[in-house]
């Protein structure tokens, strides 16, 4: 009895024999390119300042969360309009980019996180934006009935928080490892539909065929009288 070959039960395409090269190959690739990303990119340092918002006398304690929240919003406003860029040896626009503020929903708290490539310079950008956001809030607070006051300066950080040349490295094989297996579960695929459709080609050809004879006449016999 015939038996058909266990490689014949394999698509084509992974029959090939440097088909699966791909997939560590693309891993190699991934990694070298996020190892050298990390190596070459300049590190990060981030410094981070607390201020609160305190409500004067006769003033709604419920007041401060509020304006808490709405100072959290306009942090980089307020110190790009302020004395902030001058004190941190910046320019407006280095703040409105590597300067956010976060908000607490259940305390009227801000945090000012900078960014920078110099721990020093983070840590001059946060304080100088929460310093103007304290001058700000004197400056309104007969209106306002609250007013900010710094709870925190920022400390000098002592790491990066950039990703590591091995992490970027980690990452980016991973992702190379990612293509490369879509690419070996795509092109299949395609190999197979291409021999499938050759396959209906050839099903499809016209095949020649003996001619079949006309069945013989039946001969009419007269009916006897």
């Amino acid at each position: 009895m015939k038996t058909t070959p266990p490689r014949a039960l394999l698509p084509a395409g992974l029959r090939a024999p440097g088909r699966w090269a791909v997939l560590p190959a693309a891993v190699l690739a991934g990694a070298a390119l996020g190892g050298g990303y990390g190596a070459l990119k300049t590190p990060q340092y981030a410094a981070t300042s607390y201020v609160i918002v305190v409500p004067a006398e006769k003033s709604d304690p419920a007041a401060a969360l509020g304006f808490a929240q709405a100072y959290g919003r306009v942090a980089t406003d307020i110190a790009v309009t302020g004395d902030a860029q001058v004190w941190a040896g910046v320019t407006a626009d280095t703040l409105r980019k590597n300067v956010q503020a976060a908000t607490s929903p259940d305390a009227p708290m801000i945090s000012i996180t900078a960014r920078a490539e110099r721990p020093s310079k983070a840590v001059s950008m946060a304080d100088g934006v929460a310093r103007a956001l304290v001058l700000n809030s004197t400056h309104v607070a007969g209106s306002t009935g609250v007013k900010v006051v710094q709870f925190s300066r920022a400390t000098k950080p002592l790491a990066p928080v950039s990703p590591s040349a091995p992490l970027s490295a980690l990452v980016g094989g991973c992702a190379g490892g990612l293509l490369g297996g879509l690419v070996l579960l795509v092109r299949p695929k395609r190999g197979t539909a291409r021999g499938e459709a050759r396959h209906s080609r050839q099903a499809s050809a016209p095949v020649s065929s003996a001619a079949v004879p006309a069945p013989a006449a039946a001969t009419h016999q007269p009916e006897a009288v």
